[in-house]
């Protein structure tokens, strides 16, 4: 056996030694501004509890009594025997809150991306997607077996010119009935930019090609009260697919698309993990439940999840550090490479901050970083308290004077 994976050890150790190996470190406590990690308290800038929903004294006890009615699991997938009445009760929430026609739930929004984009696009068709797209679209658009054209990251014009390039080579048109998808992140998720979705709307409505943004790090962020980039924009019933994440804002897991009506019936008709592998837990759906109904009530979480934003980013300027190009509460600390950003997390913690690393292969290499997660549990002394550790690991490090 150690003969047969030998080449596993060796692909580990040369992961260690360029300070690309994930230490993944475990947590003590619930969610909030304040976590015990491997038995350390510190202040928590590395989750995407953006609401401070996920230990929520409403959403806790709605779990709560949803388990005492219905138990635990669905045990069964959700075309069987897996569709409870608190499926469905979610899912037409989501649609009136997102301002969509409907919406079906998948286990995650990873999942949800899995569901989608096979069961819209094939292998004679064609997808255009961003450079910079998450992981569980790339590897939807792998199982679609499509053509992926890749087109430069929020560049309309490269999008133009990739779909131009497509139509000269006279692709697009040799099948008949070929169809074509173009796919953006709504919030890019390491950089925290976000999509300039309606001059992509504008190419996908004059091509006549299917729009779909996945919205994950806009859900519960952009828009009306969280209602996320598409309402953010002003642009319901023209972007034909939103995806989105019930794992971040809302505090507990799971994911949704939310779109045309039928294209929401084609999804469970075709939408393999809603075919085949078990629904989203009670608890987690009556969790998503209760954030909706704490989303209709108030502003007051989005608000301060903007004013925590704009004051801590503002500090880090001003203390010299690169923040990148973002304007959402995600917050990357441009370091470069990738074991300078070991380092410097190292160094965060040991001073009571958990900020992780971010290297390839989840950002190109030579752009390593701490990506700072913002979130509306963090009172100002905790933001103050995170800028002063960043200020002095900065110096100790050479990255700020």
């Amino acid at each position: 056996m150690a003969a047969k994976i030998q080449w596993i050890t060796d692909e580990l150790n040369t992961l260690k030694g360029q300070g690309l190996y994930n230490t993944i470190r475990s947590l003590g406590s619930p969610q909030g501004a304040w976590l015990v990690v491997d038995g350390k308290r510190v202040l928590n800038f590395c989750s995407n509890n953006y609401l401070g929903l996920a230990n929520h004294p409403r959403i806790l006890s709605a779990a709560k009594a949803a388990m005492e009615k219905y138990g635990l699991g669905p045990a069964a997938v959700r075309s069987i025997a897996g569709t409870m009445e608190l499926h469905l009760e979610l899912e037409r929430r989501l649609a009136a809150f997102k301002g969509a026609q409907a919406c079906i739930t998948f286990q995650s929004g990873f999942t949800a991306n899995l569901a989608t984009i096979p069961a819209l696009v094939g292998k004679e068709d064609v997808i255009f997607s961003d450079e910079l797209n998450h992981a569980s679209i790339i590897d939807g658009c792998r199982l679609s077996g499509a053509k992926v054209v890749r087109y430069k990251h929020n560049d309309v014009e490269s999008l133009r010119a990739a779909i131009a390039s497509e139509k000269q080579t006279g692709v697009l048109s040799a099948v008949e009935g070929r169809r074509a998808m173009i796919i953006t992140d709504g919030v890019f998720s390491m950089d925290g930019d976000v999509a300039p979705l309606p001059d992509v709307l504008k190419v996908a409505e004059a091509e006549g090609y299917i729009l779909m943004v996945d919205d994950a790090h806009g859900e519960g962020v952009l828009g009306k009260g969280g209602r996320g980039i598409v309402d953010h924009f002003g642009l319901h019933h023209k972007v034909d697919v939103e995806i989105g994440t019930l794992s971040k804002a809302f505090g507990a897991v799971g994911g949704c698309v939310a779109g045309d009506a039928t294209v929401i019936e084609w999804l469970r008709q075709r939408g393999r993990p809603f075919l085949f592998s078990s629904a989203m837990t009670v608890p987690d759906v009556a969790a998503c439940l209760a954030a909706i109904d704490l989303l209709e009530e108030s502003t007051e979480l989005v608000d301060r999840l903007w004013d925590n934003a704009r004051y801590f980013k503002a500090e880090m300027k001003t203390l010299g550090f690169d923040t990148g190009l973002s304007a959402t509460p995600i917050t990357p600390v441009m370091l470069g490479e990738a074991q300078l950003a070991q380092q410097f997390s190292r160094a965060l913690f040991e001073r009571g901050v958990f900020a992780m690393a971010i290297g390839f292969p989840t950002v190109p290499k030579g752009k390593a970083r701490i990506r700072v997660m913002i979130s509306a549990a963090h009172a100002k002394d905790d933001l103050d308290k995170g800028l002063e550790a960043f200020a002095k690991v900065g110096r100790e490090l050479g990255v700020t004077h």
